[in-house]
């Protein structure tokens, strides 16, 4: 599995560790925040992220900020990405089950055990699990297509 991460300034030390966790598991990372300075701005980050999501370069995105919201409400709004903050293993198992999201942001002030914990019940977890689950997201992507500009 391919997982594109990136940080803001304020996460660097979370992304590096996230990154050290999942290549001991294997997965093939995307670094899109190689170089972070103090001015840097969270939006070119998280649409880097989500644009090798949706252009399929990565099947899912990991982003890290102060709070782990501004990040969110920027990868929103790439057409295609369902991106949830992830505060326990139940917001990633049923960010995935319920929304089918593809992106997750974290703050970097969890603690680093809980975050690995929710990466790995996010990766497990099964994308949209039952018809209910599936209307409802199709029709945010029906809206997101006959209103995005």
């Amino acid at each position: 599995m391919k997982i594109a991460i990136a940080s803001d300034h304020r996460g660097v030390e979370y992304k590096q560790e996230i990154i050290k966790y999942l290549e001991q598991k294997e997965y093939e990372i995307i670094d899109c925040s190689p170089e972070n300075t103090p001015i840097d701005d969270y939006p070119d980050f998280a649409f880097k992220v989500c644009e090798k999501v949706v252009n399929k370069e990565a099947e899912i995105g990991i982003l890290v900020c102060r709070t782990g919201i501004g990040m969110s409400i920027a990868a929103n709004k790439v057409k295609g990405i369902r991106c949830a903050k992830i505060n326990s293993e139940e917001d990633a198992i049923l960010s995935r089950n319920d929304n089918g999201a593809n992106v997750m942001t974290f703050n970097f002030t969890e603690d680093m055990e809980n975050i690995k914990k929710y990466i790995a019940a996010f990766i497990k977890a099964d994308v949209i699990n039952d018809e209910r689950h599936q209307r409802r997201v199709d029709k945010i992507i029906k809206y997101e297509e006959d209103h995005a500009r």
